[in-house]
């Protein structure tokens, strides 16, 4: 009989690709919608650059906000599938609404209540998957659905790109367009509702100051290396500026764009076989010395060539936080996960936003203001999980070799 080969990952469990697939099918259908969204509010509904601004700061915020809410109430149950349903399910009703009005009342809300869907779904959905995968491939898994999440991110755009130039522009060709991308997330509803549930164990009378309380000291000591790097987190819109600069032009700038998604959906996985190898704190702090080198990288890039070495680069650290930081909620917060991962995109996410604030400001003066000060938070943040060594909890585990 021939004997597993070390180096080859186990295979993954049918429900982690079949959540997969569930993300990609949101993704391509909410993606196709999101490239066209800005000119399709502005252009042919009508409502200002100002209006759109405030719209997509309301969809941010709304993403984040029902985070904890959606994670304390999957832990209190025990229940997953039930609220990741409703998450996926609120996110596809809510583009029922592009299919019956094209007003700047009927888009805004369109926008504002399919992020609440997204924020709602995400915490039980990452529990969901902490809980099928094994902690020996746990980094791998979380790598698998993060690039077939992209993947959507990927498709979905270039499915608009060649229908509006099959078509055309026009207000016909926007409704053919969200009749199509309607398509997909019914799809994923219907994939969804056919997998078993994998439920946690219920904590029934646990109030959310309980549930607080309950949490791993591990996981409330991640949070202040993670909020200080969120800090240096800023929108991916300065990157895309700072190509701009250097001369791309703006169809340049859409194919960085979806040459950053790629190198993600590329990375993703090999991320999560890595850190699965050499342990879930390290490779967290790869990502954020990683980052922080593509912001001193991109202070000394003097042409084009260098800026697309940074786009890659940065594809491999978005690759490294999106996934592995949730593998290693799971594996220091083995009771309460779908909690801690609300709470976790909760504090991020509120963050972001005065990191984004911080950036404009700055950038107005000097772009190598907002890339030195990325750089160093990034090293806070390294030196923060060093000292408080989040993970200390934990039984020692020799590094897996995919036995």
């Amino acid at each position: 009989m021939k004997s597993p080969d070390p180096q080859r990952p186990q295979r993954l469990p049918a429900d982690v690709v079949k959540l997969g697939f569930v993300s990609l099918l949101t993704d391509l259908s909410s993606e196709m919608i999101f490239s066209v969204f800005a000119i399709f509010f502005t252009s042919v509904a009508g409502a200002s650059s100002a209006l759109l601004g405030l719209i997509e700061g309301l969809a941010d915020f709304s993403a984040s906000s029902l985070n904890y809410l959606a994670g304390w109430l999957s832990d209190r149950s025990g229940k997953r599938k039930a609220y990741v349903l409703a998450g996926y399910g609120f996110s596809t009703l809510a583009k029922v609404i592009l299919l019956v009005t094209s007003s700047v009342v009927g888009l805004s809300l369109f926008r504002v209540i399919e992020r609440l869907g997204k924020g709602f779904r995400g915490p039980p959905r990452d529990a969901w998957l902490s809980s099928v995968a094994g902690q020996k491939t746990r980094g791998y898994a979380f790598g698998v659905h993060k690039a077939l999440d992209k993947a959507g991110a990927v498709l979905g755009p270039l499915a608009a790109y060649g229908l509006l130039s099959w078509l055309g522009e026009s207000p016909g060709t926007y409704r053919v367009l969200f009749w199509i991308a309607f398509v997909p997330a019914l799809l994923s509803i219907a994939l969804l509702s056919l997998m078993k549930d994998q439920p946690g164990v219920p904590h029934e009378r646990e109030s959310l100051t309980r549930n607080w309380g309950a949490l791993s000291p591990g996981f409330k000591r991640f949070l202040i290396p993670a909020g200080a790097f969120s800090l240096a987190y800023f929108s991916l819109g300065f990157l895309l500026l700072r190509a701009h600069s250097m001369g791309f032009g703006v169809a340049q700038i859409v194919l960085l764009y979806a040459f950053f998604n790629t190198i993600c959906v590329i990375s993703a996985p090999l991320a999560g076989m890595l850190g699965d190898r050499i342990g879930r704190s390290t490779i967290v702090m790869v990502g954020y010395g990683l980052y922080g080198l593509i912001n001193v990288w991109l202070i000394l890039a003097s042409s084009r060539w260098e800026v697309v070495v940074g786009f890659a680069a940065y594809g491999v650290f978005y690759a490294i936080d999106e996934a592995q930081s949730k593998a290693f909620i799971a594996d220091i917060e083995p009771e309460r996960r779908a909690s801690a991962v609300g709470i976790y995109n909760f504090v991020t996410g509120l963050l972001y936003l005065p990191a984004s604030l911080i950036a404009g400001a700055l950038w107005a003066k000097s772009p190598v203001l907002v890339f030195s000060l990325a750089a160093g938070l990034s090293a806070m943040a390294i030196v923060l999980f060093a000292v408080l060594r989040p993970a200390a909890e934990l039984a020692v585990v020799p590094p897996n070799r995919w036995p």
